[in-house]
């Protein structure tokens, strides 16, 4: 099997879309893989998980699946098997029984991380200040407007349903830990990584570096690409 033959599924992570992988999709384009961005709801996290299988029932052959932030325990709930390898962007893993917001407020967070709360409607907005100050606090000023004027908020029904067994307990997983991450401060990524035994790769990146960085997500994929397809 050639690389070319493995398709790349992006899961964005909340108070983002599909959009926040854009600087992902193209370089994996450029190089003749074939990428989509899960649209995700975040409505509840069962509508997450099914959002996240109508868009594999789409692809194509074996997938790397990557998700974000949030996401991570999106991805790790699909049981499809076209799934042969999990990418972890600066992202939530709870193990079985624990919740997204069991891993999420584990431990002391950043000073500068926002306070989160649902508004009237029940739904949580990043503060505007947040993406300059934790978000994507390497982002440039054009990229922080997109960032704010594209978000979606996520419902708390997302955060505290407990999961079933990860799916990351029986398939190879690498986790990118993001250094200057102020959202998910990096003891508690690291936590999660090596509790799920996932092949750690660590940079001095901020919370969001599919767009402040790249090619650090681009380079793990192809790691991941690269192993499926050499099986």
């Amino acid at each position: 099997m050639s690389s070319n033959d493995v398709s790349v599924a992006l899961v964005h992570g909340a108070g983002a879309d599909g959009s926040s992988w854009a600087k992902v999709i193209a370089p994996l384009a450029a190089d003749g893989v074939k990428a989509v961005a899960a649209p995700l709801p975040l409505t509840s996290f069962s509508d997450d998980v099914a959002a996240l299988d109508r868009t594999l029932e789409r692809v194509t052959g074996p997938v790397v699946l990557a998700g974000h932030a949030y996401a991570g325990a999106v991805i790790a709930a699909t049981r499809s098997d076209k799934v042969k390898a999990l990418v972890y962007v600066c992202a939530l893993a709870p193990d079985e029984g624990e919740t997204v917001a069991d891993v999420f407020y584990r431990g002391e967070p950043h000073p500068q991380a926002p306070k989160l709360a649902p508004d009237a409607h029940g739904l949580i907005y990043l503060p505007e200040a947040a993406f300059a100050a934790a978000f994507a606090q390497n982002a440039s000023k054009e990229e922080l407007a997109v960032l704010a004027a594209v978000q979606r908020p996520i419902s708390p029904a997302c955060i505290t349903v407990r999961v079933g067994r990860p799916l990351w307990k029986d398939r190879p997983a690498w986790f990118l830990i993001a250094e200057q991450d102020r959202m998910i401060v990096q003891e508690n990524q690291r936590f999660m990584a090596e509790r799920m035994k996932a092949r750690l790769r660590s940079h001095p990146v901020d919370h969001t570096p599919m767009v402040t960085a790249p090619s650090t997500v681009v380079d793990i994929i192809h790691e991941a690409i690269a192993e499926v397809a050499n099986r």
